[in-house]
């Protein structure tokens, strides 16, 4: 656990195997006294998505003290590259090419925080009634669009959409990109998998996470994924950050560390 002193942090989590997925492959941590959460997106087929994912938020749930974000960070780093040997040895158990998981988890820590990422979950800011996703996607359609020879558009409906470069268990060695940033009174932070950022608008989003309240802001925006066909499994992660100490260090665009 890290020091939380300058905020109150406040959180809601929830979880929908969508109508066309049997199983939900998804798992969320959200452990705001503790100042950590995360979506984890799980793949392999045979419920063995549901292990990876589970594996992924059960190790990050159990992470040591740290008094600095880059110790709790680098404590992060280390339990992932420990679940993702442990998912290359399942896979060689069972005779199966890939056991894997996207990840995306975020730390809180004093007045900044810091996330990490493997695969398409995504972590958004909402600050000011500005929406900036903060994590990017370690998918085919990404790499395509920074090269670009995809739009925005196209790459809505493009056919390898879901094709991930990175995940937890899919290569012998894990690569994570990590990031952080200084915290706003009032901040609002959403992690989700892509079957909620497959199925809801960024409009939407900002409409959901308008209000500033954790636990219905997660409700509407599991719903509008469903209303919008549900076609995998969504989960979400809202988290609200409230200035205890009154400072106003209020910082209209995020400063990146």
């Amino acid at each position: 656990m890290a020091s939380l002193a300058h905020f109150r942090w406040t959180s809601a989590a929830r979880s929908d195997p969508g109508w066309v997925r049997e199983i939900n492959e998804d798992a969320c941590l959200d452990q705001p006294q503790g100042g950590l959460w995360a979506v984890a997106d799980g793949m392999g087929g045979h419920s063995l998505g549901d292990l990876a994912s589970r594996l992924v938020v059960d190790a990050l749930s159990r992470l040591p003290h740290a008094d600095t974000l880059p110790e709790l960070t680098a404590n992060g780093h280390d339990r992932l590259q420990a679940v993702n040997g442990q998912l290359r040895a399942e896979a060689a158990l069972r005779h199966v090419q890939v056991i894997g998981s996207t990840v995306a988890a975020l730390f809180a820590c004093d007045r900044q925080c810091g996330y990490l990422w493997a695969g398409d979950s995504r972590i958004y800011l909402y600050r000011n009634g500005h929406l900036i996703q903060l994590t990017r996607d370690h998918s085919q359609v990404e790499e395509l669009k920074s090269l670009g020879a995809l739009s925005p558009e196209e790459a809505i409906h493009h056919p390898a959409r879901n094709l991930i470069t990175r995940a937890v268990g899919a290569a012998d060695t894990l690569e994570i990109d990590e990031g952080k940033l200084e915290v706003n009174d009032g901040d609002l932070f959403l992690l989700c998998s892509d079957g909620l950022s497959n199925e809801v608008s960024e409009e939407e989003i900002c409409a959901a996470l308008a209000a500033g309240d954790c636990r219905q802001a997660a409700e509407s925006l599991v719903d509008r994924a469903l209303k919008h066909g549900g076609r995998d499994n969504i989960s979400v992660v809202v988290v609200r950050a409230d200035d205890v100490q009154g400072i106003d260090q209020t910082i209209v665009n995020p400063v990146f560390l």
